[in-house]
């Protein structure tokens, strides 16, 4: 009876999680996914040759999701733009269930498990993209698990499982491999401090230490009196030592807050996360995988991207809310917390803090710790709570009202990209693209764009001065000091410099930027620069400085 309960009850949430997975999945394209169609283009076509093909500046290229961009590209040469959104909507769903079936299985508990997806793909609806990081997603939510059931049960496949996810995502999207080995610090870290702590360094240091005097003093074989007193000492010691490790066995059985576990099966996990340091050789890119985000983190971009910038926390309601749920259970209630979770839910809550964009992973594998909370929670204030309200969604009714609920709210989501096209062309220059390729040789004008559209530009086969592959345009990537194209951008971008000396610097003869650019207020008024077009939101001017 149990069983089919369950069965049941999976089907209904399946079902309820596909929709939802659905709605939030975006039909509007976004800027990364027009440069990975282009290159994954160029590799099929030419290798990869570590040498950057779309803009004018002639530096290399790292390729750092080649085999995400090679896989979009195949789907957009079979079936258009078409083909990619529906490629979104599978992994949007393919992570929602991933989400689901990994915490069920962890904490066996699927009305919660259930409920808790449904919030961590609301909150991820942000980062659903056609772009690496929707692969990633999944394979950090397995890894987590795979983990865990690995020191639950100490089988060989899930060791197999995490050697082969580091390999995937040094080829799919190499910028995150070196957060895989985070996820493993967690475990070894509350190891490595349950050894600490059994040794009581502060007594068995005194005893070693007595004994070697003693052992010193009986060959002179005088101070009879002080060797008594020192071997008198240390069997105070060592009775006191087992009354302390008696008592620590005792608080760890039942600890206050903090549940302290000692899992040998971490040694073996240490090894594994040893293997999957060497997996960064398994790709094409040579030592990339080892070097691209200390580069990163060299250069300025990650200061000046939205998403890479430290979070206001007031202005995050959902860490506030992850905050709050976490801390209102350890304080208000009497349940515990394993250490390991604790290091868990407090470092990825730190990367938050210095990242934005790493709510994602707070949200995603925080899950996990939430969830264990909650499950600790109705089991001991309300036992039978979970399992009656699971037994009346499965009913009929219930079921019904289950699904509308989803229906309603996916609908609400859904509605706010109802209508949508594809491409936005308030966003990208299309006709101003267009108007390019027909009235201007593209490959022989060095074209001044802005960030945000670049990669429109590329997809379209017009070389760019720059795009939203941020990194590519900084000296710690392209190996030449002189040449901080990102830095130029932005100087020009924020009027903090004479525009005509950039323009100067890298042979500027056309200039797409919007409308609204601050720089434009400069340039419709500067003689030496010429509107060839002008829409709703672009427009194009040739620079005639360049020609004289």
């Amino acid at each position: 009876m149990e069983k089919r309960i369950k069965i049941k009850f999976n089907i209904i949430a399946i079902i309820g999680i596909i929709i939802f997975c659905f709605a939030i999945s975006p039909i509007t394209l976004q800027n990364d996914t027009y440069y990975t169609i282009k290159i994954g283009e160029h590799i099929l076509q030419n290798g990869i040759d570590m040498q950057d093909p779309f803009s004018f500046h002639d530096i290399p290229y790292t390729y750092p999701h080649w085999l995400y961009d090679v896989g979009i590209y195949l789907i957009y040469n079979i079936s258009g733009m078409v083909g990619i959104y529906l490629s979104t909507v599978i992994l949007s769903c393919i992570l929602g269930l991933t989400v689901y079936i990994t915490n069920k299985k962890l904490v066996k508990n699927d009305l919660i498990s259930f409920v808790l997806t449904l919030g961590v793909m609301c909150i991820l609806r942000a980062f659903v993209a056609a772009r690496a990081q929707l692969v990633t997603f999944i394979l950090f939510a397995l890894a987590v698990f795979f983990i865990e059931k690995f020191l639950e049960t100490k089988k060989k496949r899930y060791a197999i499982f995490l050697i082969i996810i580091p390999i995937i995502i040094a080829n799919v999207h190499l910028a995150v491999w070196p957060f895989y080995f985070i996820l493993f610090l967690p475990f070894i870290a509350e190891y490595l401090l349950t050894i600490i702590l059994d040794l009581h360094l502060e007594y068995r240091v005194g005893i070693k230490f007595r004994k070697i005097l003693i052992n010193i003093l009986s060959k002179k074989d005088k101070n009879k009196e002080e060797i008594e007193k020192l071997k008198k000492i240390n069997e105070q010691k060592n009775q006191k030592l087992k009354e302390v490790i008696k008592n620590n066995s005792q608080r760890r059985e039942n600890p206050y807050k903090v549940k302290l576990e000692k899992n040998n099966a971490v040694i073996y996990l240490i090894l594994i996360m040893v293997i999957c340091i060497f997996t960064g050789l398994c790709t094409p890119l040579g030592d990339t995988p080892y070097t691209y985000l200390v580069k990163t983190m060299q250069g300025n971009t990650t200061q000046n991207i939205s998403e890479h910038l430290p979070m206001v926390l007031i202005n995050s309601k959902y860490t506030l809310a992850i905050i709050a749920i976490v801390l209102t259970i350890l304080i208000f209630t009497d349940i515990k917390i394993k250490l390991r979770d604790l290091f868990m839910i407090g470092g990825l809550l730190v990367l938050a803090l210095m990242s934005a964009r790493q709510l994602s992973i707070l949200t995603l594998i925080g899950v996990y710790v939430i969830n264990r909370l909650l499950c600790d929670l109705f089991d001991k204030y309300d036992p039978e709570g979970t399992q009656q309200f699971t037994k009346l969604i499965i009913n009929p009714f219930g079921t019904a009202i289950t699904i509308l609920i989803v229906i309603l709210f996916s609908v609400i989501v859904y509605r706010q990209q109802a209508g949508n096209k594809f491409i936005d062309i308030s966003s990208y220059p299309v006709e101003a693209a267009k108007y390019l390729k027909e009235n201007v040789d593209v490959n022989n004008i060095h074209l001044y764009n802005e960030y945000n559209y670049g990669s429109y530009l590329l997809y379209e086969d017009i070389p760019v001065f720059i795009d939203s592959r941020a990194d590519l345009y900084t000296p710690e990537f392209n190996g030449d000091k002189n040449k901080d194209i990102f830095n130029d951008f932005l100087k020009v971008s924020g009027i903090n410099i004479y525009y005509e000396e950039i323009f100067k610097k890298y042979e500027i003869t056309h200039l797409l930027i919007p409308n609204n650019a601050k720089v434009n207020i400069f340039l419709k008024r500067d003689q030496n620069y010429k509107s060839l077009y002008k829409d709703d939101n672009f427009i194009i001017y040739e620079r005639l400085t360049n020609n004289q």
